[in-house]
């Protein structure tokens, strides 16, 4: 017998699938996963964003062709549509995701349902590491 929180949990669990499906997040996602090519320009884009990071990180002074090719890759990336769609519906998921987090860290924190002032305090909740230090 599940207890109170894992039934309400699997309601909230069933409401977000709702969203996803509703908001059109999941189609988005399959669309870009069964297109090789918009595939292929992501994780040639990510592959070098990765390169271009990792030499800043080691010191090294990035090459302004190769900031040239980052950008012209990511300028195509951003035309095709498979593509702008699979990224817009990941920061869809990435924002519901944050939402449900910070609601119930801040019932946590709070003792109690958290008021809209509550939410735009802009901390997800003691020791998230989100607080200015």
């Amino acid at each position: 017998m599940p207890t109170k929180i894992e039934s309400k949990t699997n309601e909230l669990c069933e409401a977000i699938l709702e969203e996803i499906q509703k908001g059109g997040i999941r189609q988005r996602i399959d669309t870009f996963l069964s297109d090789a090519t918009a595939r292929g320009q992501y994780e040639t884009l990510m592959s070098k964003g990765q390169a271009l990071q990792e030499k800043q990180h080691h010191g090294q002074t990035l090459d302004p062709a190769e900031i040239s090719a980052f950008e012209k890759d990511r300028d195509a990336l951003l035309k095709n549509p498979v593509a702008s769609g699979f990224l817009d519906a990941q920061e869809e998921m990435h924002d519901l995701q944050s939402s449900v987090q910070k609601y119930v860290a801040k019932t946590i924190e709070l003792g109690r349902l958290p008021s809209a002032d509550d939410l735009s305090e802009g901390s997800c909740g003691h020791g998230c590491g989100c607080h200015d230090h």
